[in-house]
């Protein structure tokens, strides 16, 4: 029978659910079981793809073209799971499954009411997941205690009664504080939170309590009296150097054995090699790479979450540590250049949607195209390549996409002939994985070393092949297309250390232990240009030259 673990969170929001859920499935997979995880999101958006990444972070795209939570990157990078529309439902989501069956008339005329009939609908999500799988983790998105997450903690409370007592297991992660003025942790908000979980009806069976510093024993023993737990049920999820050690840590913690002991599941040995190795890589780097974000969410790092990750994987592949510099577009687009672009070992634009801070992308892209800076775009980012090219090399100064002037009369880049008409917002865009046929010979045909990719896809623009001539004969290879040759995937430079743009998103698939190879080979390129930087006062003084005016 599969065994369930459900994860709430409690006091604050961000403690980490997503990445503990994550360690979980890591540790169970060390111990020879299979998993997968899913997340219930409790606002009442269908899904994030609408939303600024100011509100929700990035959107994390799955193969079958869902618009998820970024968490679901966690389940990816941490498990072999390979998620899909069936992991994570959002309020507005199960409300309208309900409410479409309702109009079809699928309840016979009974009145529809949150119990029974939403939270079935939130108990058969889970139950389609079982299949194949020993062990299915649940996050439950939000704070214990909001009134937007009460149908599915209430969902869990009959499912567990429903699977039995060793089933499932509800492992709910709470905060100590440290309070510096009293020299002490605080494990009152710990209490009141287990309390308030408690009035819905559930008891926590394991308590993960973030802190900054080591649990002491006495305290953790007040915990466990207080919230009705055995002490070695109490685990300290204290803060480390990367996210890649949690599964380290909670292992030390013991808490892999808890949840076999209190599953009823076999004890196989584990072994957690693999993550030991690549945090010993990332504690003890031999480099340091500084990559230059240029973007317009770059006040918000998550809204790049799994870009940075694949950087930091990319970095690690190469005994290096990564630096991320966020550089703003809108600034470079008022004509003022922020002094760190000078100074990074390589430039990247990335996501984006909408006009803002698109001139500021385009200039930086001239800067590292003109001063051989390795770069790299990713979809928007390949997308103001491609605008770049057109008005600097071919000379077509009125290049421009549709989506930041859908008047242009030289739309290099304009929405997808499939979309023409189509006006709603929300997943319409072409969104999961698709295959891409490389060019032999291709920077890019070298870094894959494979003729056919499958990457993920999130964009509504592409490029015009009414302009690819125009492009083709000024320099621009197209190292990738999709197989029919419809789209153009993959862009590049020959005259240059490493200049590449894709419509596709390879951060997506990248892995901690299984780094993707687009990013391995960019930031090796980018080490060597920190090498010539370092060699070669010259080329540090060409870098450092303020760029001319272009057009923007």
């Amino acid at each position: 029978m599969t065994k369930y673990i459900f994860i709430t969170g409690g006091v604050v929001s961000a403690l980490g659910k997503g990445v503990a859920a994550a360690s979980v499935g890591a540790l169970l997979e060390a111990r020879g079981f299979k998993v997968t995880l899913m997340k219930f999101d409790p606002y009442v958006n269908v899904d994030p793809g609408t939303m600024s990444p100011y509100q929700h972070g990035e959107v994390y795209v799955t193969d079958d073209g869902a618009e998820t939570d970024l968490d679901l990157g966690h389940y990816e990078r941490f498990t072999h799971t390979v998620t899909s529309k069936l992991h994570n439902y959002t309020t507005g989501r199960i409300y309208e499954t309900v409410i479409n069956r309702e109009r079809r008339g699928d309840y016979l005329g009974k009145t529809v009411q949150i119990i029974p009939h939403i939270t079935d609908q939130i108990k058969d999500a889970m139950k389609r997941l079982a299949d194949g799988h020993d062990v299915v983790i649940v996050e439950i998105g939000g704070t214990v205690g909001d009134i937007e997450s009460l149908p599915f903690v209430e969902a869990i409370r009959q499912f567990r009664q429903e699977l039995g007592r060793f089933n499932a297991v509800h492992l709910h992660l709470t905060l100590v504080p440290y309070v510096a003025a009293a020299d002490e942790l605080k494990t009152k908000p710990t209490q009141h939170s287990v309390r308030e979980l408690r009035a819905i009806g559930i008891s926590a069976d394991v308590l993960l309590c973030r802190v900054d510093r080591p649990l002491p024993e006495d305290l953790r023993k007040k915990i466990a009296l207080f919230c009705n737990v055995e002490p070695r049920h109490v685990i300290a999820a204290q803060d480390v150097a990367t996210i890649y050690e949690v599964p380290l840590h909670l292992s030390r913690e013991g808490l892999d054995e808890t949840l076999l002991d209190l599953l009823h599941l076999p004890h196989y040995e584990g072994d957690l090699s693999k993550w030991e190795t690549l945090v010993n890589k990332f504690k003890h780097p031999k480099h340091e790479v500084r990559i230059g974000i240029v973007g317009k969410y770059v006040e918000l790092p998550d809204a790049y979450k799994s870009l940075n990750e694949a950087l930091a994987h990319g970095s690690i592949a190469n005994d290096a540590v990564v630096k991320l510099v966020f550089i703003s577009a809108e600034e470079i687009e008022t004509g003022h250049w922020p002094p760190e672009i000078f100074d990074v070992d390589g430039l990247l634009v990335p996501i984006g949607f909408g006009r803002r801070g698109s001139g500021g992308k385009i200039r930086a892209i001239r800067y590292a195209r003109e001063n051989k800076v390795p770069f790299f775009g990713i979809c928007l980012g390949m997308q103001s390549l491609v605008i770049e090219f057109a008005r600097n090399v071919c000379g077509l100064k009125s290049a421009t996409s549709t989506e930041f002037d859908p008047e242009s009369p030289d739309p290099v880049i304009y929405k997808l002939r499939d979309l023409l008409g189509v006006e709603a917002m929300g997943g319409t865009m072409r969104l999961g994985a698709y295959p891409c046929q490389l060019k032999e010979g291709t920077l890019a045909h070298k870094i894959y070393g494979q003729a056919v990719i499958s990457e993920r896809h999130r964009h509504r623009y592409e490029v015009n092949q009414k302009y690819l001539k125009m492009l083709v004969d000024n320099g621009l290879i197209v190292s990738g297309t999709s197989p029919d040759g419809k789209f153009v995937e993959v862009v590049e430079l020959a005259d240059h250390p490493w200049y590449l743009g894709c419509q596709f998103h390879p951060e997506y698939k990248s892995r901690p232990i299984e780094p993707h190879p687009l990013f391995v080979s960019y930031i090796a390129a980018a080490l060597e240009e920190q090498r010539r930087l370092r060699e070669s006062p010259e080329r540090a003084e060409e870098r450092a030259e303020v760029p001319v005016e272009v057009v923007a």
